[in-house]
């Protein structure tokens, strides 16, 4: 299927801006129509034919798995947060301690892949919440980070989706995330800068006060020690 020659320059002009009309993953309404392993056979089958077309020899030991590989690895692990049904259940439980003070969840292991090229993003994720009468099992917030990460992203977005998760988890608007991440498509590509990273934040509710914000930056800066 060829691109119209105006959509294709549009695209290629867009580049690695970050352009993104909602805090939705942009998905079509058939998008769960194929079962897992129907959509593995598609994949599999397309990723043979780009290797083909670069001249690969997929006869070769090596070589020969590598489609299925890559297919499985999209649809099971890197992209399986496309899927709803693969949301963790955010179990909250009642603060019967009382405890009032922020919580802060921080260096969350963040790989998820950028949308513009489908290379990695590798970081951290700093998670936040006040409480206001519920509380959430503390690796529940690895799993929602986890759950938005596999699939393509824009950090932006992603950002803005942990701290939505978690406020109608909570039922709270007070929910905060920073993330600091590298993006190989910057890193190992294009520009090739291989140390520049990128930080997104989202503030709701109480961490929009400069002073509450002031806090949760100072105990992302807190060193941990065992």
């Amino acid at each position: 299927m060829k691109i119209d020659k105006a959509l294709e320059e549009h695209f290629e002009e867009i580049g690695d801006d970050h352009v993104s009309s909602s805090a939705d993953t942009p998905l079509r309404e058939d998008a769960f129509e194929l079962s897992d392993d129907e959509k593995i056979e598609k994949i599999q089958q397309d990723v043979y034919n780009i290797m083909e077309t670069l001249g690969l020899d997929l006869t070769d030991d090596s070589l020969r798995g590598t489609p299925r590989r890559v297919a499985k690895m999209f649809v099971k692990e890197i992209f399986a947060g496309l899927h709803p049904e693969r949301k963790p259940k955010a179990s909250t439980f009642q603060n019967k301690y009382k405890y009032g003070e922020m919580l802060v969840e921080k260096n969350i292991t963040v790989y998820s892949t950028c949308e513009h090229h489908l290379l990695p993003i590798v970081g951290r994720a700093h998670v936040a919440y006040i409480s206001k009468g519920n509380v959430i099992g503390l690796s529940k917030m690895n799993r929602i980070v986890d759950y938005f990460a596999k699939r393509p992203q824009v950090q932006e977005r992603m950002t803005m989706q942990i701290v939505q998760e978690l406020q109608q988890a909570l039922g709270t608007k007070d929910v905060a995330c920073v993330i600091d991440a590298k993006h190989l498509c910057v890193n190992s590509r294009g520009i090739r800068d291989i140390e520049s990273s990128t930080v997104t934040a989202e503030f709701g509710g109480k961490f929009k006060d400069p002073a509450v914000r002031r806090e949760f930056l100072d105990y992302i800066k807190l060193e941990t020690e065992f």
